[in-house]
């Protein structure tokens, strides 16, 4: 047995592979998020670690008493700050945090070649500028930082005492220089840190050190080797054998990534789209990231007064698309790709007295696709080549949706079986790895399709004026978000 691990803004999720990849059994915790704040998001990092104690024995024990490596997956950028005891300083700043816009452009002026060295636009979401914003505004607990570590690292940490970080999720902290896949000094200088501050840098298939015995007591699982483990995109590419150049998957989770596999560092941050490490050694990848997707389909299901998100999709499906059918911005975290842009908020745009639920429901599904095709327009724009792209994440259960995002993105979506668990069944790929040091090309291979969807040639019709629509009403808007958030 493999037990992947993958610690989410809303869950913990454990899952225990056999030798054959199949999935054996999953787990589960929940996680809140804290908004004390306009613009802030954080958690507990201990919240981390008693979810991952709940989901983890959750499982048979049985079969934890039989697994042989663990792989650890989770949400990205996440700044947890340790002090010399390596005790959490205050609540992790997480991935859509927005604070710390002002301190994005003190960055990119403290280090000029910001972009050259890391691949990316300086963005709130990232570490680094999360650090810069507590040296200015909680001074004491900069002062007290002796290390920085990402979710799962910490989550790591607990297990076995050791701090590392994989390459794929030390790309997203904007310290790491991405081509040499290792830290870079000056971006580290630039937030007046070293490598002192930052965990060991290894890749996604090593090993970072066996469990401690007194958390594989707790856990019910032999002191079996901890993987280096990725980034919750780059793990969730693992898992459904997106690891060779060209490759694609679509992510549906609270946020929603499209993310292709290239051969070489391939930066283009002037539309906003990422350029990472993978988490199998020699390669990387390219993302647009949309900051709300799955979670949007949660929002309104709660603002509709529907029980939960089938009845919400149901509901959508049954309407269909109409003349009362308003547009969404999927704004409700701000974005990312490509408009980089904090004080975007959502909106819908077009009610009348004639809107009913079931209409902001089927608004909500297609603004989000309309988001994601904004992505793979800059994925292309970049040079990638995108064929047929997997479908991974929690909502890739909802079958309605598939159709409207193959339209709005035209290409197929491939559907794989266990696409949905994600990050987790990736890790268990990791932790497999890790321990027994195979070739990452033979174990990460895709699952078997369960489903291809095909663009709908009517809906594309249908949509591509919406689509102008929703294009253009983002660029009327800008000025007003900024001032509505004053």
């Amino acid at each position: 047995m493999f037990l992947g691990i993958d610690v989410g803004t809303s869950s913990v999720k454990a899952v225990l592979t056999d030798d054959t990849g199949t999935i054996v059994a999953q787990g589960s915790a929940p996680l809140t998020v804290e908004r004390p704040h306009p613009l802030w998001s954080e958690q507990d990092p201990d919240s981390w670690w008693k979810a991952t104690v709940e989901a983890v024995r959750a499982l048979p024990a049985k079969e934890r008493a039989a697994v042989k490596g663990v792989g650890l997956s989770g949400q990205m950028h996440g700044a947890t700050l340790l002090d010399a005891a390596d005790k959490p300083l205050r609540p992790a700043i997480l991935w859509n945090d927005g604070r710390s816009e002002a301190e994005c452009v003190e960055l990119e002026k403290r280090e000029p070649r910001s972009r050259q060295i890391t691949g990316n636009l300086a963005m709130p979401g990232f570490t680094a500028p999360k650090l810069l914003w507590v040296m200015h505004h909680e001074p004491d607990v900069f002062k007290k930082v002796k290390t920085v570590l990402l979710p799962k690292d910490y989550v790591r940490l607990k297990l076995n005492g050791e701090k590392a970080g994989d390459m794929s999720d030390n790309a997203g902290t904007l310290w790491l220089d991405v081509a040499k896949r290792d830290w870079s000094d000056a971006m580290l200088k630039a937030t007046d840190l070293s490598r002192a501050n930052m965990p060991k840098a290894v890749e996604g298939t090593a090993s970072t050190g066996k469990i401690s015995a007194a958390v594989a007591s707790e856990l019910g699982i032999p002191q079996v080797v901890v993987a280096g483990g990725g980034g919750d995109n780059a793990a969730s590419a693992v898992g459904v054998g997106v690891v060779a150049p060209g490759q694609a998957f679509l992510s549906l989770g609270t946020s929603g990534v499209l993310f292709v596999v290239t051969d070489k560092f391939r930066p283009n941050p002037a539309k906003a789209a990422h350029a990472f490490c993978h988490c199998i050694p020699g390669v990387w990848h390219q993302m647009a990231v949309i900051l709300t997707a799955a979670s949007a389909i949660d929002w309104v299901t709660q603002l509709a007064g529907y029980k939960n998100v089938v009845e919400t999709v149901a509901a959508a499906e049954k309407r269909g698309l109409n003349k009362q059918t308003p547009i969404f911005l999927p704004y409700l975290s701000g974005e990312r790709t490509p408009h980089n842009d904090a004080h975007a908020r959502g909106v819908f745009f077009g009610l009348s007295a004639e809107t009913v639920p079931a209409d902001l429901a089927y608004a909500v599904l297609e603004g989000v696709a309309f988001a994601f095709a904004d992505g793979i327009d800059v994925l292309k724009e970049a040079g990638s080549k995108i064929g047929d792209v997997t479908v991974v994440g929690g909502a890739a259960r909802l079958p309605f949706w598939g159709p409207m995002l193959a339209s709005a993105l035209d290409v197929p979506l491939t559907y794989r079986e266990g696409g949905e668990v994600g990050g987790a069944y990736g890790a268990a790929r990791l932790g497999r790895l890790a321990a027994t040091g195979e070739d990452p090309v033979k174990v990460c291979t895709p699952p078997k399709v369960s489903r291809i969807v095909e663009p709908v040639t009517a809906l594309k019709q249908q949509m591509a004026p919406r689509r102008a629509l929703f294009v253009s009403l983002y660029q009327q808007l800008k000025t007003s978000f900024r001032e509505f958030g004053k």
